[in-house]
């Protein structure tokens, strides 16, 4: 898919390859799910909404994505339970705590509520950093549509993604807030150390 599009993938670090794993990064795209699929096969956890948008949709839901409506805190603690017992037979999640895209030039705070999952199940967290170039041809925000975002990224001459694989951790003692500042301080950093240098024809 990434070769469709015409998108460069650049691995920077270790994914951890065997579960249970949660794998949390900063939201920039749509395109961040295929990013990730593709560095890091992973079950994601994205809002209900995901499941409708045309081919990502039914390749998301072909991967077995865990589906959540957000406005629903009901529906939030189903989803976290479905989490605990996923990542207890050894899963790998991937979320997005930030809860929607940015532009690509910060990090949004990051929402704890899934990360209570990581917490009940004792299982390790692993921070990773997304960073595109040109990171405007791939945004997907305010009042972008997706087709819009799809057919700016298409029509970008070259767009490179780089997927920066933090050190794996676990709570150790920290409650799902501390451990969500934490981790988006350590997101936070890895992009700042990471520089992307225009990709070669």
């Amino acid at each position: 898919m990434l070769e469709c599009l015409g998108v460069e993938l650049e691995v920077r670090g270790n994914p951890v390859f065997a579960g249970p794993l949660l794998v949390i990064a900063n939201h920039i795209s749509w395109l961040d799910i295929i990013v990730l699929h593709a560095a890091r096969h992973c079950r994601f956890v994205s809002k209900a909404n995901v499941r409708r948008w045309p081919i990502i949709g039914s390749l998301a839901t072909g991967a077995g994505t865990l589906y959540v409506e957000r406005e629903s805190r009901r529906d939030a603690m189903r989803v976290v339970h479905r989490m605990v017992e996923a990542l207890q037979a050894g899963d790998v999640l991937g979320v997005f705590p930030e809860g929607t895209t940015g532009d690509g030039t910060s990090v949004l705070p990051f929402h704890a509520n899934l990360l209570q999952a990581a917490v009940s199940a004792d299982a390790p967290v692993q921070p990773v950093a997304l960073q595109y170039q040109p990171s405007r041809a791939v945004a997907y925000i305010d009042d972008d549509s997706l087709v819009g975002s799809i057919w700016r990224t298409l029509c970008a001459r070259e767009v490179r993604a780089v997927v920066s694989f933090g050190n794996p951790q676990r709570a150790q003692g920290r409650d799902r807030r501390t451990w969500a500042r934490e981790l988006r301080e350590t997101i936070v950093a890895m992009r700042l150390s990471t520089s992307i240098h225009p990709a070669h024809s």
